[in-house]
This record gives structure tokens, C-alpha cells and sequence, in this order.
């Protein structure tokens, strides 16, 4: 294996799939990649994803998310089962496997039988590493209740420390302490030497978005806004089709169709808030900065807004200003938490 560090968290949908089959799949993969492996729980809400499935439409709103908390609990119920050894006989001096004393799981829930176990090898970490992006009500209940780390979006500091706050608060009802999870807001960086520099490569490629390409990329939260001119209000029944799915999603809205279509049109920035700090003196280096005392996360997820020129710029430049400038890098040595077989301690 090439790299010793780097993990791999896959999207996997918990209303498109089996909770056995993507347990096996993912502790394959965990045992594989020798304990990196990681599962980003989705619940998928895209009416034309339905169609691939042979559905018109995709399930409701609480449905598919009672359906994702009970599929989450069944995965880590089969994840669980492999912690726990089998008793076995002793035979002409062979060990012999009594499956009289295997443990099966034996779910049995709304959604889902399954009884288990999973006909694979102990993981090295325990279990792969559960991931999450809630922001709705339903979504940030499952994201306490399970995940591991959340990815998050917030436009301000002020909605980041609410959010942090919330989901942190959330924890100790399930017998979970704050620092289970790890909140990971997203950033999608576009470089420079400069903060001018940076600016001028920013406003290049807005410039080279077509209008109708970019309102296509607020589809999904807005409905169509290809009527309305961009220098407008966002007009309050502009949802279409995907009102629903904007219903779900945290409020992003915009005073104008241009500022949503700006901040949002820019693959793969269009769901995070990208700002430039106006009063910086623009031959300043690209700051680093550690945040107030107030705790807004504990890691971030970058996005380069384009590949590879932007991960490029970022290791050139932004790391080392960032190492420079005092902060820190955990460690990301990957290490087997435990040992995990499907039977008694």
C-alpha cells in the first residue's frame, strides 16, 4: 500500500441500499486498507435518483430519515457482532467452531430483518469511522446519536458556534460525550501569494461560469431562476419542484439571485460561503488564523475549487504559511483501535 496516513471515507445511501450488504462491503474495505476506511451516511432525497432505483419518487421526508437512524443501528449491530468470539470444542486436538454458541444479531425493526452475522475477518479499527453532513433537525439527531465526524456548512461564525453548540448538547442523551464527534466545517480555498492574487484568480473563474450554468447549480435549493434577473431579490416562491428539499437543508438564503449565484455557482464551492475580508491590505500574505476562544470545530474539510491547480496552490503556499504561523497538525498515524470475530469475549 503506497500511503500509511491517508484514510477513505466513501458516500454511501442509506435509502438505496441493503444494511448487511454495506456492512460487508465496508469492513472488506476497513480490513483492506488496514483500518482507514470510513462510511459518509446519506439519505437521499433527489427525485431522479429515485428513478434510477425503479421508484417515481423518492420516500418522505421522515421516513427516509427513520429509515437511515434504524439502518445505521443495524450496521453497527453487525459491526459489533464481530467483536465477540465464538466458543469452539476441542476435537482429536483441533479447535472446531459450535455455531450452538454463535451470537447472531436478530434485528428485527420497521424497516429491516436482519439476523446476522457478517462472514467476514475482525476489523483492525473496531469499525469504519461513521460520517455524517446533518443540518437538518433529523439529520443533526442522527449525527449525535451516531456519527463520528460531520461535516458542516455554516455562513457565519455566529451559525457555526450555534451549530457547534447544538450538536455538542445533543450528545449526553445517548450516553455519548462531547468529544466523540469531531465537526469538521467546510472550506473551499482559492490561493494566492496575495490576497489580491488570490481575488483576481477568484473573479477569473466566476467569469468563466455561464449565467444559466451557474442559476442551474442553485436548481436543487432555489427551483428555477432562470426567469428572474440576477441584480433582484430571490423571490420568495422561487422553490419549484425542489421546495422540499430546501425545507431540509439549512437556510442559505441570499439578498439577491447574483450574491447566491456567486458564492454558489463555483464547482466545488457551491455549498460553502466563500468571502473575501475586504478591509486586508491586498499585498498581505493569505492569513492563518486559529479562531476566538468560542469553539466553532475541531478539524475542516477543504475543497480546492479546481483540480489539481487549486490542491497545488494550497500545498505550496497554504500550508507552510499556516505551519509558520503557529498551527498545529494532529497526528493522523493510522492504528488499530481494537480487535474484533461473531461471539463471546
Amino acid at each position: 500500500m503506497v500511503t500509511s496516513h491517508v484514510g477513505l471515507v466513501t458516500t454511501a445511501s442509506t435509502t438505496y441500499n441493503e444494511p448487511y450488504n454495506l456492512a460487508r462491503k465496508f469492513a472488506t474495505l476497513d480490513l483492506i486498507s488496514k483500518g482507514r476506511a470510513g462510511w459518509n451516511v446519506v439519505a437521499s432525497w433527489s427525485e431522479l435518483e429515485a428513478k434510477n432505483f425503479g421508484l417515481e419518487t423518492t420516500l418522505d421526508y421522515d421516513t427516509r430519515y427513520a429509515r437511515s437512524a434504524e439502518f445505521v443501528e443495524v450496521v453497527k449491530g453487525l459491526w459489533g457482532q464481530l467483536g465477540r468470539r465464538c466458543s469452539s470444542v476441542r476435537q482429536a486436538g483441533r479447535s472446531v467452531f459450535d455455531e450452538a454458541k454463535m451470537h447472531v444479531l436478530d434485528h428485527q425493526g420497521r424497516f429491516f430483518k436482519v439476523r446476522g452475522p457478517l462472514n467476514v475477518a475482525a476489523m483492525p479499527q473496531g469499525h469504519p469511522v461513521i460520517v455524517q453532513a446533518g443540518a437538518s433537525e433529523q439529520g443533526r439527531e442522527l449525527g449525535s446519536a451516531t456519527a463520528e465526524v460531520i461535516y458542516a456548512i455554516s455562513g457565519s461564525r455566529e451559525d457555526a458556534r450555534a451549530y457547534y453548540a447544538d450538536l455538542k448538547g445533543r450528545m449526553a442523551k445517548y450516553g455519548r460525550e462531547p468529544d466523540d464527534l469531531k465537526i469538521m466545517p467546510a472550506l473551499c480555498p482559492v490561493v494566492g501569494r496575495t490576497r489580491a492574487e488570490a481575488q483576481a484568480k477568484y473573479d477569473e473563474l466566476q467569469a468563466l461560469i455561464d449565467p444559466l450554468a451557474g442559476l442551474g447549480s442553485l436548481y436543487s435549493a432555489f427551483g428555477d431562476l432562470s426567469g428572474y434577473a440576477l441584480d433582484e431579490p430571490v423571490p420568495d416562491g422561487a422553490l419549484g419542484s425542489q421546495g422540499a428539499a430546501q425545507r431540509e437543508r439549512p437556510a442559505r438564503r441570499a439578498d439577491e439571485t447574483r450574491e447566491a449565484h456567486d458564492s454558489r455557482a463555483l464547482p466545488p464551492c457551491r455549498s460553502h460561503r466563500l468571502r473575501a475580508d475586504r478591509h486586508a491590505p491586498p499585498t498581505s500574505p493569505m492569513p492563518c488564523r486559529s479562531g476566538s476562544k468560542q469553539r466553532l470545530a475541531m478539524a475542516s474539510t477543504s475543497q480546492p475549487a479546481t483540480l489539481p491547480g487549486g490542491a497545488e496552490d494550497s500545498s505550496r503556499w497554504s500550508f507552510p504559511n499556516c505551519s509558520a504561523a503557529g498551527c498545529s497538525v494532529p497526528s493522523t498515524k493510522a492504528g488499530p483501535c481494537g480487535k474484533t470475530s461473531a461471539c463471546d469475549p
